[in-house]
């Protein structure tokens, strides 16, 4: 059984700015006892071979992701080999789906934010391998209720992700796989439903914290989603 968080933040990110990079994060992964980690860039993939490397010594697999911009919507594609970067249109990812053996999953997709799925996830449903439960939750606010119940009744898996911007969000949300440690495995465990989530909802003032530490941090100049991977930064 594998300690997993495939939906994660870093300062590579060309969008977000945030606070720890990529070894970091590594780091304070190791230490909660994580096994595996997908570090999921907006609209770029994190090319460092160093820090697969690095990851390795640690005990700790990365699995390949990004979190992509479709139609101005947010979706995880994990562990797909090239072609990420040409998704565009929910057309481009039935393609890039077919021709690949990654996994797509809903993120966050009925939070109220612009850039959520939301009707979108129901018109696409066939797209999707799994929804992603997220950290962003309250007692009394909780947008993952219905992405859940959607999950139950289309038969498909729950990922629990972080989404993490801050490593104080760190271990609170995340998913157990049963599965080798290896990116395949792991991705195949989750498309057959091998998974199991561990969630619990954010104390309001480490929220507050966490989500007004996001904005006084603000995000970069925009860039084009369609420019190549991120080169190595470290």
């Amino acid at each position: 059984m594998l300690k997993v968080d495939l939906h994660l933040h870093t300062s590579e990110d060309p969008a977000d700015v945030i606070s720890h990079d990529a070894y970091q994060l590594i780091d304070r992964a190791a230490e909660l006892g994580f096994n595996a980690l997908a570090i999921t860039l907006h609209d770029r993939v994190l090319a460092d071979p160093r820090l697969n490397a690095y990851a390795q010594d640690r005990g700790i697999v990365l699995v390949p992701g990004v979190e992509r911009t479709i139609e101005g919507r947010h979706v995880l594609l994990l562990n797909f080999s090239a072609g990420t970067d040409h998704v565009r249109t929910f057309s481009d990812l039935a393609a890039l789906r077919s021709r690949g053996h990654g996994i797509v999953i809903a993120a966050h997709p009925f939070f109220p934010n612009g850039n959520s799925l939301r009707s979108r996830l129901i018109e696409h449903s066939d797209l999707f391998d799994a929804v992603e439960w997220s950290y962003f939750w309250t007692r009394g606010l909780n947008f993952n209720a219905k992405a859940a119940r959607w999950a139950a009744e289309q038969g498909k898996p729950v990922v629990a992700s972080s989404d993490l911007h801050d490593l104080r969000q760190f271990g609170r949300t995340c998913s157990f796989v049963f599965a080798e440690p290896n990116p395949d495995a792991i991705c195949a465990a989750i498309r057959e439903g091998r998974v199991s989530i561990q969630t619990s909802p954010v104390p309001k003032v480490e929220l507050v914290r966490v989500v007004s530490g996001m904005i006084r941090r603000g995000s970069k100049p925009q860039l084009s989603a369609d420019s190549p991977s991120l080169a190595p930064t470290t």
